[in-house]
Formats: C-alpha cells, structure tokens, sequence
C-alpha cells in the first residue's frame, strides 16, 4: 500500500538570471513501512524534495498525494492540520522546546491533538522507554546530550502516530556512537510501528542501514535501489 505518491513533482527558483530546477520531474512512490534514504551532494534537491513531500514547500508544478490526498494542492490552515496529524519530523538541530521536559516535549503535539491525558501519558512513557530516556522522562534539553535530545525528538515525531516520519540529516551532529544507537532504535521503531522513514542524508552510516536509497541529481533521480523487499503490507 502507497503511503506517498509523487507525481512529476518540480520545484524551480526564479531569483537569479537564470532559473533554478532543484527538483526537476521526480516521480516516486513510498510503501508503508519503508525505511528510505533520499542520498546525493549538496544542491542535489534533498531538502526541497523533503520539504514538499513534508507540505513545509509548494511546489511549481506536480502532485504529492498523501493517502490520496494531494497536500499541495491544500489551503495554508488545512495543510497544517494535515501536517499535525499524519507527518512526523526529526530535523537535524532537534528542535525541541527548551523550558519543557522531555516528557513535556513528546506530549505537545498530543496536546494540539486534544488527546485523553492517560492515553497521551502512556504512550509518551512507553515512547520515551522504547527510544532507551525511561530515566530521563523529566530532564529538559540542556541538561541531555546531543544523542539524548535526537532521541527525543525520535519519540516526539512518532508520539501521535503518523502515517511517515521525515528526517533530514538527524545523524549530522551526533558522533558514531550516538549516530549508531539512534539509527538502531529508529529502525526496531520502523519495525514494530510499521511507520515509513525517509532520511534525506549524507551520512553512510545512514545509507548502510537504509532498505532503500534513492540518489539524486541536479534535482532528478538518478538511481533507486531497494536493498530488500520486506516491507509490510
């Protein structure tokens, strides 16, 4: 089953002398369950691919259809309800809030869901346990180390149960150590919620562990190699 479809997608830029194709024609498909890194040099198109698939872009022309629903052709108030509810994102500065817990920070997009409070705090322990924090449910940003507020953000990108998560270069600031853990609880969480991972990337580490990488070009796709084929329906 698609949980993405993209469809002749192109994104140009018209602020110089002469325009700018950073996604030029892709056409892609994302099964449930995927674990798939978007790979290629900087200016390839990565994150304006990412963006677009993520409704944080428009494109210039082309469809991005989410459970056949085309998000780009969405108003701005119901793309972000859209995005709250079926999208979930691991950045690569992590993002979290400083003056929250890491407990606090999972809960807050459960909070805009209007989730019931027993069923919100069970599943941010259960999440927080699962991503290896169960002793730092209580401990705010600062006072975490880099792999610990990724991990975090890990936990909060799954909280509310989206259709897929999107994560852009989230191993970027995490030495080979915490890059390791983080890649492994990503892909038992993959695993066990049967969520779709996509990873726009320049980390091998990140492409070793991927299941599917697709490399891109001058913003088209130049390759796309699925390493193995079991994926859930």
């Amino acid at each position: 089953m698609s949980v993405i479809k993209i469809n002749n997608l192109t994104k140009t830029y018209h602020e110089t002398e002469v325009p700018v194709h950073a996604v030029n024609g892709i056409s892609l498909d994302f099964k449930k369950g995927e674990f798939a890194a978007i790979v290629g040099p900087s200016g390839c198109g990565k994150t304006t691919l990412m963006n677009m698939i993520g409704g944080l872009d428009k494109p210039t022309s082309g469809e991005v259809e989410v459970s056949e629903i085309d998000i780009s052709q969405l108003s701005s108030s119901k793309l972000i309800d859209f995005r709250l509810r079926n999208i979930g994102f691991v950045f690569q500065a992590y993002n979290l809030i400083p003056v929250l817990t890491a407990k606090e920070n999972v809960e807050f997009i459960m909070q805009l869901q209007n989730w019931d409070k027993k069923e919100m705090n069970d599943r941010t322990i259960n999440l927080l346990e699962s991503v290896g924090l169960g002793g730092k449910i209580n401990s705010r940003p600062n006072q975490m180390s880099g792999g610990e507020q990724q991990r975090v953000a890990v936990a909060r990108a799954l909280a509310s149960k989206p259709q897929f998560v999107l994560a852009d270069e989230p191993t970027a600031n995490l030495d080979s150590h915490a890059t390791s853990q983080l890649l492994d609880i990503m892909k038992k969480l993959n695993e066990d919620e049967n969520i779709t991972f996509i990873f726009s990337t320049h980390d091998q580490r990140v492409i070793d562990k991927a299941l599917r990488v697709i490399t891109l070009e001058d913003g088209k796709v130049i390759s796309d190699e699925a390493k193995s084929k079991k994926v859930k329906d």
